[in-house]
């Protein structure tokens, strides 16, 4: 996976307004079913995964997690945390795909 590649399309989704930041604002946003989809940082506390999981599996949305700390989604977004909420589709499914492949390359 091209780590440019993600860093650019998770940039351009924060600039286009498709991200909600940090856990409570997410849980609030899967409830009130608009999320296409859930970014967990790969530092992120076991407990704060499986609460993740669980919201996100009652609400049927996908979840992933990214090769990404939380401060280094608070250099790319201007924003630290380590959930992330998007609600477009389309970036979701884009970031979903770049992070199959889980080997970062520049």
């Amino acid at each position: 996976m091209s780590y440019q590649k993600l860093t650019g399309i998770l940039s351009i989704c924060r600039k286009a307004g498709k991200m909600i930041f940090g856990f409570a604002l997410t849980k609030e946003a899967l409830l009130a079913g608009t999320v296409a989809g859930v970014l967990t940082a790969s530092d992120l506390s076991v407990k704060t995964c499986k609460e993740v999981n669980y919201y996100c599996q009652k609400q049927k949305i996908p979840v992933c997690s990214i090769p990404l700390t939380i401060s280094e989604i608070g250099m790319i977004t201007g924003r630290s945390a380590g959930v992330i909420a998007v609600s477009d589709k389309g970036f979701f499914d884009r970031i979903y795909q770049l992070c199959q492949n889980t080997e970062l390359s520049d």
